[in-house]
């Protein structure tokens, strides 16, 4: 996949992305605020299928703040999520937690770039496709890579955290 910048596409996850050299692509779409669903939003506007598109959770596991990515067709399992990395109880992160330790907005949350590295668990299903969509750190504009170069960046650990 060939690299492709945009003069509207400089967050820091794109700017993580071009430091590292992966192949990757930026799609951006026109967000509507009054869409319910972030990660549906961008799917219906991009002609992705949901299961392509991912979505940035972030979670407390034990007291420590962990990313879960997961496609936007389905939903975070937290006990999956915290059996995977070694805990015993997850909930939600509160969102104005999430976005000062990430840097990122609310429904812009990327698992790239991110102000502190926070631990990562990609879902398993991930690595049945040849690219994903996660966002790229701001409402209507979200990158495509693969799951193998987002794994590699994030540090994530691959496992079955997410539910249909």
């Amino acid at each position: 996949m060939a690299k492709r910048r945009q003069q509207t596409a400089g967050t820091p996850a794109v700017v993580a992305l071009t430091a590292a050299g992966v192949g990757f692509t930026t799609r951006a779409y026109e967000h509507d605020p009054a869409h319910p669903s972030y990660g549906e939003e961008a799917a219906q506007a991009l002609g992705v299928p949901p299961e392509r598109v991912f979505k940035t959770l972030v979670a407390d596991v034990d007291g420590v703040l962990t990313v879960a990515v997961v496609p936007v067709s389905g939903s975070l399992d937290l006990k999956a999520l915290a059996t995977a990395v070694g805990g015993k109880r997850a909930a939600l992160a509160d969102p104005a937690l999430a976005e000062r330790a990430t840097g990122y907005v609310r429904g812009g949350i990327s698992p790239l770039g991110q102000r502190k590295r926070l631990r990562t668990v990609l879902d398993a299903s991930a690595s049945g496709h040849a690219t994903i969509c996660v966002s790229a750190g701001r409402r209507g504009l979200e990158v495509e890579l693969s799951p193998a170069d987002l794994a590699g960046l994030t540090g994530a650990v691959l496992a079955p955290i997410g539910r249909a």
